[in-house]
């Protein structure tokens, strides 16, 4: 058996130790992921223009709530698992236009998709069964998001 820093008996191996600071890690860098993607979808949101305006920034700003709960949820585990939320979002994407702010949202959904898939796959090898069935949610939630911007782009008049 391992001992705390006070001397108690701990019956975790050393190896968790660096699998938890992985993992933190790595949910930190989604946490990252979902504070930009709040700020993309906010300011996409603000930006566009023409006849579908009202339309797309309605679509923009309705998956706020849902990368705001996941965010919160990132944080709290984050902060169950003894670490520290990083503060700092993912850089939002410049787009000048309706059809960039889409394709911008499409990739970083991708990116989101791939990275929980990850995460998901370090939760299971961790041992965090409630983790990794969190995750494979927010991975549904993720494709269905990616699916519906897909949707918009498949008819986009160029």
């Amino acid at each position: 058996m391992a001992r705390s820093k006070r001397g108690a008996r701990t019956s975790a191996p050393k190896q968790a130790g660096g699998a938890r600071a992985a993992l933190i890690k790595g949910l930190n860098e989604d946490l990252a992921g979902e504070l930009g993607a709040i700020v993309q979808y906010l300011i996409y949101a603000a930006k566009t223009t023409g006849p579908f305006r009202p339309e797309l920034s309605q679509f923009f700003l309705k998956e706020v709530p849902d990368e705001q709960g996941h965010a919160q949820f990132l944080s709290n585990k984050i902060v169950a698992l003894g670490g520290e939320p990083t503060t700092t979002p993912r850089p939002t994407p410049a787009a000048a236009d309706n059809h960039t702010m889409l394709m911008k949202v499409l990739e970083a959904e991708r990116r989101a998709m791939a990275d929980y898939t990850k995460r998901a796959r370090q939760a299971e090898a961790y041992g965090d069964k409630g983790l990794q069935v969190q995750l494979e949610n927010i991975i549904t939630d993720e494709t269905g998001h990616f699916e519906e911007t897909e949707r918009i782009l498949r008819e986009w008049p160029m």
